[in-house]
């Protein structure tokens, strides 16, 4: 497993204020565990300077996707990329030392795995908003369980922190064009729990900005999020077909509350 080539995938949409600090986490942890791997920035007809801004680090390739959409900048990306296994991780967020050796371990360990997923850790909120998103992920896991072991009716993945092997990517036919941003990791979820086991794991955390449940409120973005789960394992279609972008300004690095956001390493999870 130590020469599996892995490929990161960057959707990004006028990130120029953190697209920086998700490529240099990434190229850190690639370094830090001398993992074959290359890096895929998919601008999404962004208006600022991110393109510019991932083309200038050494090591990071940009492909553009003009239709605007998580799917469809995801799409682009993961066709564009060679590695056995694609991590797709979003532009405002970054991976922490040790996500790479629990991502490498644990499909070495289950060839039968087609996704991994973990939950986000929001470091640029209050302690509070941190501790109540906990919450909402642990009820979030129950309905997981529920619809993974006793339904069979798909999986639960967080759009944003998913490793996926790129032959399940390809035989699940997994990219759905009805949907571009709310439900959209629901539905891959779903169809690559057809080919094989799609599991999620407190154990593979990342770190995210929460500036959505900051602008949006935290009982708003639970009932969309709660009610496209949903939606997509009951009808295969999104409940909500608008979303609103939240970013942060140019020179906004918004780092300063990470270390108090860091938990304790946690053990890679059993196989």
């Amino acid at each position: 497993m130590s020469e599996l080539t892995i490929s990161f995938v960057v959707p990004a949409y006028n990130e120029e204020a953190l697209i920086a600090s998700c490529l240099h986490a990434i190229l850190a942890e690639t370094s830090r565990v001398a993992c074959s791997a290359e890096i895929i920035v998919v601008d999404n007809n962004s208006t600022d300077r991110t393109r510019q801004i991932a083309a200038a680090i050494p090591g990071v390739m940009v492909v553009d996707e003009p239709q605007r959409g998580l799917v469809q900048a995801r799409r682009a990306g993961c066709l564009a990329a060679k590695g056995e296994l694609n991590a797709n991780i979003d532009a405002d967020t970054m991976i922490p030392p040790g996500w790479l050796d629990t991502v490498l371990a644990v499909f070495k360990n289950r060839p039968e795995l087609a996704a991994l997923s973990g939950p986000f850790i929001h470091y640029d909120v209050s302690k509070r908003i941190r501790v109540t998103a906990a919450i909402f992920y642990r009820v979030a896991f129950i309905g997981y369980l529920l619809v993974r072991f006793v339904f069979r009716a798909g999986s639960m993945m967080q759009g944003g922190n998913f490793v996926v092997r790129k032959n399940a990517l390809d035989a699940a036919d997994a990219f759905n064009p009805d949907f571009s941003f709310y439900g959209e990791d629901t539905e891959l979820a779903r169809r690559l729990s057809k080919v094989g086991a799609v599991k999620f794991s407190f154990g593979l955390p990342a770190f995210s900005s929460g500036r959505r449940l900051t602008a949006e409120g935290l009982l708003r973005v639970a009932f969309d999020y709660s009610m496209n789960y949903v939606w997509t394992v009951m009808f295969k279609q999104p409940f909500t077909l608008d979303w609103l972008d939240f970013r942060h300004p140019a020179g906004a690095a918004d780092r300063a509350s990470l270390a108090a956001a860091t938990p304790a390493p946690a053990e890679p999870p059993q196989p």
